[in-house]
């Protein structure tokens, strides 16, 4: 599954971000394979999602989210 599929609530485990021009940035972001996220909520339209990870929140538009491959905890 990938993290725009999530819903509300779950917690996931990155397993692998795909190859994108914003693969760095993510990276640097601290989306990494094995880093644990929680899905916090999204917009009323559902576009963007907002994500809490290691001690911070952030919000990601679902395109960006797409190319992020993701498991269930």
């Amino acid at each position: 599954m990938t993290l725009n599929e999530a819903t509300t609530g779950m917690t996931v485990r990155i397993d692998s971000v795909g190859e994108s021009n914003l693969k760095q940035r993510l990276m640097t972001m601290g989306l990494i394979p094995g880093t644990r996220v929680e899905i916090l909520n999204s917009a009323p339209m559902g576009d963007p999602i907002a994500l809490r990870l290691r001690s911070y929140n952030l919000a990601m538009r679902k395109a960006d989210a797409a190319q992020i491959q993701v498991s269930q905890v």
